[in-house]
């Protein structure tokens, strides 16, 4: 129950974290491809309130990682697309209609179902380093990939693909995180020498460059739903594969949890075809 709690809470830092950030990065004029951008986002006010928030959500998730199943933990995290939806009609003009709606609902119904039936359990606190490489170099290629093909687009495509990049990086965070928190226990002198604080700046550094780059094209349900599907498919593949987590083993468990998984991914492809602000799609946005 308290990694349940601890992620709902985080869902929701997460929520107002990344609808700040895009009001921030909406306001400055530099591209997301400009060198400028960067510099120029941190000097916002409203952009570092955001990151304030995102970094509050990373610390309740990692303290929720420390006791519950990565599975259940990203599944309860992906709640913050909801809780963004109407934060991001009344802070940047964002269109909710009934396809939004519906997406929304499909979602919570998704995991609802999933982690009451399919019961995800934990695995191994130690997994081994053949699986690690495996995961890391992974995500390496997909990130990649999917960022390359992101600087190639505009609009909600750009939105989609940098922040299915994102979600890549936020996957392998997570994973590493729940590693991590066992090495904060045991003091500074262990988590200097153990590469999993390298790993997690790796992957907070390129997930921070390409959350920010699908914010910055101005729509957010795109967006937020390609990094939140990816990140939570991420999860579920490197609990299963690092962490050897499972699901329910019973056959009559285990069908209905994966439907309610692809109910969560539909209702999520809604979103990601959500219409874009009334202001010029990639653009800058008028602050509210």
């Amino acid at each position: 129950m308290k990694a349940v709690i601890l992620s709902l809470l985080a869902a929701i830092a997460f929520a107002f974290g990344s609808v700040l950030q895009q009001k921030g990065t909406l306001e400055v004029p530099a591209e997301g491809g400009d060198p400028r951008f960067l510099a120029q986002i941190v000097r916002r006010p409203v952009w570092l309130t955001g990151a304030a928030c995102q970094g509050s959500g990373w610390v309740l998730q990692a303290v929720a990682l420390d006791t519950g199943s990565l599975i259940v933990v990203q599944s309860l995290t992906t709640m913050s697309l909801v809780i963004a939806l109407p934060l991001g009609r009344h802070f940047t003009g964002q269109r909710i209609g009934r396809r939004v709606w519906i997406g929304a609902a499909a979602i919570v119904a998704g995991i609802v179902l999933f982690l009451s039936v399919g019961s995800p359990a934990g695995g191994t606190s130690t997994p081994p380093a053949s699986a690690w490489w495996s995961a890391g170099l992974t995500a390496t290629v997909l990130v990649a990939l999917l960022g390359r093909l992101g600087g190639r687009r505009q609009g909600a495509p750009r939105a989609l693909l940098f922040g299915s990049a994102a979600g890549v990086a936020f996957a392998m965070q997570s994973a590493v995180t729940k590693v991590f928190i066992t090495d904060v226990g045991q003091g500074l002198s262990a988590v200097l020498s153990s590469w999993t604080i390298y790993v997690l700046i790796v992957t907070a550094l390129a997930g921070f460059v390409l959350q920010q780059s699908a914010l910055k094209a101005g729509v957010l349900a795109p967006a937020m739903a390609s990094s939140n599907a990816v990140t939570l498919f991420g999860s579920v593949v490197f609990g299963a594969t690092v962490f050897g987590e499972s699901l329910s083993s019973g056959g009559a468990r285990l069908a209905p949890a994966l439907i309610g998984l692809g109910v969560a991914l539909v209702g999520i492809v809604l979103l990601a075809g959500a219409q874009s602000p009334q202001h010029s799609e990639g653009g800058s946005a008028s602050g509210s």
